[in-house]
């Protein structure tokens, strides 16, 4: 008789160090979580151990681990039909590309199917040059648009630097990042001289050269970093006079992380492209998306759209993102979400009020993160910033360290905490989660007491 030895956390571990690679850190000092498996908002590990998922693993679980409606409707694909090369049809490909026209907002009408968020971006602005006949792609100093080439190089932060100097074309401009505005922090109002500096770079650049400008409507890795009303609608004015295409990159905050299916509705702005992937699927299958305007898209019923990927619109990935969409409204997850956004919206207010390494708490939705620094007045960082390394540090490590021995894990980068469950959570959860948070912030509170 065979007998299967379970394997403990420590050796599943083991076993993945030995043998493949972790994202964004040297290997010597990767501690990874043996997960077994999962349900809702808790992970469990091969020792059993269960750990609150705070951060919806990387803000794309939307509707919680393993739910029933997803699970089920790969199976049942997988029974029928599990791929087909993208030159073939299939019924989930087409009924989801359906599904992408009626809720996404204003033109957005016809999509071209990747594997994620990063292949989404280069897709995207694959798209903008081709339709357009122009180059240049101006985006933001303070983002992320993801880990190949061309998402990287339009990436502003410092995971970048090591793979410089990337594709051609790439020109910055200024971040509506308020809290450190060069522009306006010490101003009572911002006067969106932040969304004027892309109109000045495109005037320097010369607007017969550029294509498109690319913006997360609310910056995800980089703090979640949500724009001042007007900001926008500005960017969209200014790309409407200069004859610039506006991509949305809704990776992260799409498919009801803020209250809306897309953050660009609360402001009422309306994109040519727009890039999804991350909630599309709640992470069950790899699965991401370019969402191209009538305009754009028309562009390619005559000239060729020089893309293609062996795995796009995988047709069991499609068949998962219809099931999950059909969850999002049968769940009614944009409104419930509006409802506990403005539960923890008032949860940070009260933690602020506790603790001084708070500088600012932002959030919308379930869109979140609170930035510590060690001098309030000053602003000043309670870590300084680091090289282009993913790891966080120092008190920024024990902080993480601290709750995930009680049970909580979060995405934490160099001094932000984002707090970003799944949007099923529940309140008792919600609550569970920031008491472990509020517990952790102590541990910053005394770095900012030692001075």
């Amino acid at each position: 008789m065979t007998v299967t030895v379970r394997p403990t956390a420590a050796e599943v571990a083991a076993l993945n160090r030995e043998y493949t690679f972790f994202d964004w850190a040297a290997q010597d000092a990767v501690r990874p979580i043996a997960v077994e498996w999962a349900e809702g908002s808790y992970l469990f590990d091969h020792d059993g151990r269960r750990i609150l998922d705070f951060n919806a693993q990387l803000m794309n679980v939307n509707l919680g681990h393993q739910h029933p409606a997803v699970v089920a409707a790969i199976k049942a694909q997988a029974d029928k039909l599990c791929y087909v090369n993208p030159r073939f049809a299939s019924q989930p490909r087409g009924e989801l590309g359906r599904e992408l026209a009626h809720i996404t907002p204003g033109p957005l009408c016809k999509s071209f199917f990747t594997l994620g968020g990063s292949e989404a971006t280069d897709h995207a602005i694959k798209a903008a040059r081709l339709a357009t006949g122009k180059h240049k792609i101006v985006a933001r100093r303070r983002s992320y648009h993801g880990a190949t080439y061309g998402a990287l190089t339009l990436t502003g932060e410092a995971r970048r630097w090591a793979t410089e100097p990337g594709i051609p074309g790439v020109v910055r401009a200024a971040d509506p990042y308020r809290y450190r505005c060069r522009f306006c922090s010490g101003q009572p109002a911002c006067d969106l001289r932040c969304a004027d500096d892309i109109d000045e770079v495109i005037r320097v650049e010369g607007p017969d050269h550029v294509a498109a400008v690319i913006v997360e409507p609310i910056a995800g890795a980089n703090g979640v970093v949500v724009p001042p009303d007007g900001y926008l609608q500005r960017v969209r004015d200014i790309c409407d006079e200069h004859g610039v295409l506006l991509i949305a990159d809704e990776v992260m905050s799409g498919f009801g992380r803020t209250g809306r299916w897309f953050a660009v509705e609360h402001w009422g702005v309306e994109p040519d492209i727009m890039t999804i992937s991350k909630g599309l699927t709640s992470g069950s299958v790899p699965l991401g998306a370019v969402v191209m305007s009538e305009q754009v898209a028309r562009h390619f019923d005559a000239n060729q759209f020089w893309a293609g990927l062996t795995y796009g619109a995988h047709t069991l990935a499609c068949a998962a993102a219809l099931a999950t969409i059909q969850a999002y409204r049968d769940e009614g997850i944009p409104e419930r979400v509006e409802a506990m956004g403005e539960v923890l919206r008032a949860e940070f207010a009260a933690m602020a009020e506790r603790h001084p390494s708070i500088g600012e708490a932002r959030s919308l939705g379930l869109f979140s993160a609170l930035e510590l620094v060690r001098n309030r007045t000053t602003r000043e960082p309670l870590v300084p910033q680091i090289e282009p390394a993913y790891e966080f540090h120092g008190v920024m490590r024990r902080i993480g360290a601290f709750m995930l021995e009680r049970g909580v894990s979060t995405m934490i980068r160099w001094n932000w905490i984002f707090v970003n469950p799944p949007l099923t959570v529940s309140l008792d959860e919600l609550h569970e989660g920031l008491a472990v948070l509020d517990e952790a912030l102590e541990i910053a509170d005394a770095e900012v007491a030692r001075g």
